[in-house]
């Protein structure tokens, strides 16, 4: 279990990022003096800081999209080793970017686990009530999201809460992915009671990012539990039973409600300046990734936001090193596309004559296939693609200064429709359909009286495309619809190749393409989890997996909790 990962080196005077270290030898080193580190409110929000940057680093500049957009195959890069074998399917527990995403999620816990650990230990008694919750609540929120997406994709993750505790004995097994979700409802249900209504500087969370965040994870808890509160014994086993626990649904809809209805955020009224530099931290964000702007010489590895340069296809249109030339929207996204959704495709990806001012300003702007040629590959990516440093004086090479959307208000409201859907074949609810159409018309889409899983799957892949989320979506149907979800992954034209004809202006798939494509491998109940990497299965022998793809798990022993679920409802 012990890897390496960039271990957060915090001192009274700023942050600093030290060399890579075992991600479980971690002496927090804030002061030499620990027990007066914290002796202000000011000094417990400054211990926090990094965990909306530096432990995300290794998750986001590749595993964000690889596996949220990849696997899910709303990206092809048939050269992208850190893509392919996710799009592919047949990824090992050698595969580019596992060890890297295990570690970095694993990072996001171990920090949180530190910071709210110091601030009960060692905060002084001039340091208020109010500053040490909060600042343990923002800490607990960066857990439950890390443990979240450990559940989702390994199905398992080791839970802990003193890291010191598994320094010595880290060959442990893994907690079943419902008590790792539960874990992380716990976290969320104490962050949404203790962090503040309106952020306490801008970026931070707030106690609607917790609500937010929580009807996404009561969706998932939904389909893994069977009825009622989850007690450890009402896992689900049938995995294709077609319906979901109504008590998580139900907490769904609330949560999404109290987003809606008692905070400040609001939809942006153009979709395309939620994708600038300008508007990060905007109206509609309740949690993004902060990276640093300037070049990484000046902030260092780390804080810098590198998805752009895998993204980005042209030192045209993003500084020095670009590795997004053969990454490309898929054919099977491209082609889903409604041809009324142009605002959301023109923003999302760069197609044959597409015309960005933002982008080449210089020049007059920036059209593409024609201010360059376009990719052979397909359409380009361009969310997060943002310009040069000559078009908006802020990106650097590899280090774009462009935030990572984590959690949306229109992600919550799609939440929200889901969950009144809930277990029925169709809706014509008011709520429901009010904020499906929101999302819609912002757009510039017609609304619907009446809304199937079908029209709210279409709506969460278009509106979140490159956004890191749609895997997960798959994953949350596999657990009451497995072989719905297998047969939609069977059925995607993976790995296909497309390129603007200029005879008959518009895309074509190649000629030499067949589904599945090269390399394709069939999809099944396998398919749903990845394999822990092999650096960490040599070092823990319960992180093995078996011939099915799991890992072997115990149940892990809660305690009390500390919120009353119902009590946040009230």
């Amino acid at each position: 279990m012990k890897r390496k990962y960039l271990y957060i080196l915090m001192m009274a005077g700023g942050i600093s990022l030290n060399s890579c270290e075992d991600f479980l030898d971690q002496n927090n080193s804030t002061n030499l003096n620990q027990e007066s580190f914290f002796d202000s409110d000011k000094a417990v929000e400054a211990a926090t800081a990094p965990l909306y940057n530096y432990v995300w680093a290794n998750f986001n500049d590749k595993f964000y999209y690889g596996m949220g957009d990849g696997r899910a195959n709303n990206i092809t890069a048939q050269w992208s080793s850190y893509i392919y074998p996710y799009t592919n399917m047949n990824e090992t527990s050698l595969s580019d970017g596992l060890d890297g995403a295990w570690g970095s999620l694993y990072s996001v816990i171990a920090q949180s686990n530190n910071t709210i650990n110091n601030i009960r230990n060692f905060s002084a008694s001039t340091v208020s009530e109010t500053a040490k919750q909060q600042g343990v609540a923002e800490a607990r929120f960066m857990r439950a999201t890390a443990y979240w997406y450990l559940g989702s994709l390994w199905g398992a993750a080791i839970i802990y809460e003193n890291t010191s505790d598994l320094v010595n004995n880290y060959v442990v097994p893994a907690s079943r992915r419902s008590d790792v979700f539960e874990f992380a409802v716990r976290d969320l249900e104490y962050a949404a009671k203790y962090l503040p209504k309106t952020a306490s500087a801008t970026g931070r969370l707030t106690q609607a990012s917790a609500y937010g965040m929580l009807s996404r994870i009561y969706l998932s808890m939904a389909g893994v539990t069977s009825e009622g509160s989850y007690d450890g014994n009402n896992l689900a086993t049938d995995f294709n039973r077609g319906t979901r626990n109504s008590y998580y649904l139900n907490l769904a809809a609330k949560a999404a409600q109290k987003v809606v209805t008692n905070s400040t955020y609001s939809l942006m009224p153009n979709y395309g300046d939620l994708f600038t530099i300008e508007n990060n931290n905007c109206q509609e964000v309740l949690f993004q990734l902060q990276w640093l702007k300037g070049s990484t010489d000046a902030i260092g590895w780390g804080a810098n936001q590198a998805i752009t340069a895998f993204f980005g296809w042209s030192t045209m249109v993003a500084d020095g090193t670009n590795w997004g030339g053969a990454t490309c929207c898929s054919w099977d996204l491209f082609q889903e596309y409604d041809p009324q959704d142009e605002v959301r495709k023109h923003h999302s990806i760069a197609s044959y004559g597409a015309h960005y001012p933002d982008l080449y300003k210089k020049g007059g702007g920036y059209t593409y296939g024609v201010t360059e040629s376009a990719s052979t590959n397909g359409a380009n990516i361009k969310k997060y693609v943002v310009g040069t440093n000559e078009d908006n004086g802020v990106s650097y090479k590899q280090s774009s200064g462009i935030n990572t959307h984590m959690l949306r208000l229109a992600e919550v409201y799609l939440n929200l429709a889901e969950a009144v859907l809930g277990n029925n074949a169709s809706t014509s609810d008011a709520t429901a359909l009010y904020y499906y159409n929101e999302v819609r018309k912002r757009a510039g889409m017609p609304t619907k009286s009446s809304i199937t899983y079908d029209d709210i799957r279409y709506e969460r892949r278009i509106e979140l495309a490159f956004e890191g989320q749609y895997w997960y979506d798959l994953i949350r149907r596999s657990y009451y619809k497995q072989q719905e979800v297998i047969n939609y992954l069977n059925n995607q034209n993976r790995n296909a190749g497309y390129s603007y004809s200029s005879e008959v202006g518009e895309y074509e798939i190649s000629e030499s393409y067949v589904a599945p494509g090269k390399g394709v491998a069939i999809a099944t109940a396998k398919s749903l989890t990845l394999p822990v990497s092999d650096v960490d299965q040599n070092k823990n022998h319960y992180l093995k997996s078996n011939t099915a793809g799991e890992l072997e798990t115990v149940a892990y022993a809660f305690g009390e909790k500390e919120v009353v679920t119902e009590d946040l409802y009230k």
